[in-house]
């Protein structure tokens, strides 16, 4: 009969210690990380129900001849800003997780939430950017008299082109090949993975980039429905979700693309005549 050392046995109860307490600190991990990033947008779409409430904000159209056009640049990219946090991140979660889930395997040490952050970072940089944008825009077109100064809407003509052009964008090999990257955390990270919280960084910018490729047109569709309407924020927010997580993301894509476009061809037809 062979009996097994003491020493072994102690070694053995000890490592295997260490990996239980290991999966507790990660399983610990992952549950902030849901909690935190659930408290983000929570705090997000507050934010944006509470100034939506507010008929008199700038981003509702509210500009006069008097109004600093630099606050009113501020005002709209902070307000931008915070509005594609919170329809961005609840369909960014799933890629953020996943990143969190296997830095842990390759690490195999308590800290991974904050590559993970350094990702989201990086992700949310790419949409700030674009929020950039997107502000300078409303002010240009509120300036050329293009958008409703009590609804933040565009004019019938532009409207109808937007959806168009979204709807048309939808049947592009752009959107599909950004929109396949967003679909697959799993296959986007084996392939674009990178060491250290610089590699996190830049993973977070490529996957922001791909997600805008995949969304930037129909974010733009917030000009047609209006500029903070709460009820296009939500039913893009939940789209956007839909196309990334739902089955047949290309059929979901194409009969969105003719609805929108159809829609636009109405509309143009309509304010033409």
């Amino acid at each position: 009969m062979h009996l097994i050392h003491p020493s072994l046995t102690a070694g053995l109860e000890g490592a295997l210690a260490m990996e239980l307490t290991m999966s507790t600190l990660h399983a610990r991990e992952r549950l902030l990380t849901w909690l935190a990033l659930i408290t983000v947008s929570i705090l997000a779409w507050g934010y944006l129900i509470m100034h939506g409430m507010h008929a008199q904000m700038p981003m509702n159209g509210e500009m006069t001849s008097t109004s600093d056009d630099m606050s009113v640049l501020v005002t709209a990219t902070v307000m931008w800003s915070v509005m594609m946090v919170a329809m961005m991140l609840p369909s960014a979660s799933p890629m953020l997780l996943t990143f969190l889930r296997i830095h842990q395997q390759r690490e195999r040490e308590a800290g991974a939430s904050t590559a993970t952050w350094v990702f989201m970072a990086g992700y949310l940089a790419v949409w700030l950017a674009f929020a950039g944008a997107a502000a300078v825009m409303q002010w240009a077109l509120q300036q050329s008299a293009l958008l409703s100064s009590s609804l933040g809407h565009v004019t019938p003509l532009l409207g109808g082109a937007l959806l168009v052009t979204a709807g048309a964008f939808q049947f592009s090999d752009l959107k599909q090949a950004c929109l396949n990257k967003c679909r697959s955390p799993l296959s986007f990270l084996m392939t674009e993975w990178r060491e250290g919280n610089g590699g996190a960084l830049i993973m977070g910018l490529r996957h922001g980039a791909y997600c805008t490729g995949c969304c930037w047109a129909l974010m733009l569709l917030m000009f047609v429905g209006g500029v903070m309407s709460l009820v296009w924020m939500a039913g893009l927010a939940l789209y956007f979700l839909a196309e990334k997580l739902l089955p047949q993301a290309e059929r979901i894509s194409q009969i969105s693309g003719f609805l929108l476009a159809g829609v636009g061809v109405i509309i143009l037809l309509s304010a033409a005549y």
